[in-house]
């Protein structure tokens, strides 16, 4: 078995910022392992994708050009990606845990009966062994899990590992034909919520929880990531009070993230939501109860009425960031 393979994510064939981050990753794999980097590009009409895979430092580039792939779906996908590697028998296969990478991530272990290491959030070598970092227990703990036979497959969480710089390379990818069968499922269309922020993407996201107090509470949390340029999330039990859509849930069943900032509003900080939380470079906690576990994990804590607390931060930050 030889190389290391990155599956590039994109959509409408634009990179999703996920899968920089893997190639950041995959250089520190590829270095360690002593193996050629490859990028693995499938799709409709990624040419220019495969060029901007040499760019940020791919030796190789792999693909599949077919008008099945324009948009994602796993049953085709999975088979081509799976087809590919047991052809040519790649070392390692590293891919973003984004809700994407981890459906195709598992698809493909299951194709090639192969080990994969879920959800990591740190990658290291050791004797030839691509060695993964990733909570368990609810983030409590750090394990350090590998695959011990065969392709060793891991996907990693978005915003843990430093982006891919641009290096100015290219080269001409080497693409192979798409033997898809059929397909049992077709994407009608997209739907996005125009003017918010991704919470996967976010670098700063401020959180309203119980605290709140119903739907109309989150108006100062929501003014509070607008002037930060952040985006705005929810706990569980704010969703499951119906005070705001499943789609702002951070936890362990909601969306898991890990910004530069996280500002937890009214949220006493259940297990959970650490769970979702917990990897955030800096967590501030605003709670009006000293003894909320919230701020056992916070790097900063206010004990306080968040009514008063966010448009005092609110306005505070707006002078000083001019907005």
């Amino acid at each position: 078995m030889s190389g290391v393979w990155v599956w590039i994510e994109q959509f409408e064939g634009q990179m999703k910022a996920i899968s920089q981050e893997m190639l950041g990753a995959g250089h520190t794999a590829a270095e360690g392992l002593s193996q050629p980097l490859t990028a693995v590009v499938l799709g409709h009409n990624v040419g220019a994708l495969a060029q901007e895979a040499f760019d940020l430092g791919a030796d190789q580039v792999l693909g599949a050009d077919d008008p099945t792939l324009d948009q994602f779906r796993v049953e085709a996908y999975g088979p081509v990606l799976a087809g590919m590697a047991r052809e040519r028998s790649p070392q390692a296969l590293i891919f973003g845990a984004s809700t994407r990478g981890r459906d195709l991530a598992a698809w493909v272990a299951a194709e090639l009966d192969a080990g994969l290491v879920a959800d990591g959030i740190g990658l290291s070598v050791e004797n030839g062994t691509l060695k993964v970092t990733r909570p368990v227990y609810t983030g409590k703990l750090q394990a350090e899990v590998f695959v011990t036979d065969g392709p060793q497959l891991v996907s990693l969480r978005g915003r843990a590992f430093a982006p891919a710089e641009s290096t100015g390379g290219s080269g001409d990818a080497q693409w192979v034909p798409a033997a898809i069968g059929d397909v049992s499922t077709e994407i009608v269309n997209f739907e996005s919520s125009a003017g918010t922020v991704s919470l996967n993407d976010a670098t700063i996201i401020v959180s309203g929880g119980r605290g709140v107090g119903g739907p109309d509470g989150f108006a100062p949390v929501q003014e509070l990531a607008d002037v930060l340029s952040g985006a705005m999330g929810a706990s569980r039990a704010a969703v499951d009070a119906g005070w705001i859509p499943y789609e702002y849930q951070v936890g362990q069943t909601g969306k898991t993230v890990s910004p530069d900032l996280y500002i937890a509003c009214g949220i006493s900080g259940a297990i959970q939501h650490q769970a979702g939380m917990r990897t955030s470079k800096v967590i501030v906690a605003i709670n009006k109860d000293p003894d909320a576990p919230i701020f056992k994990l916070a790097s900063y804590g206010i004990v306080g009425d968040l009514f008063k607390v966010l448009p005092a931060l609110t306005a505070e930050f707006g002078k000083r960031l001019g907005s």
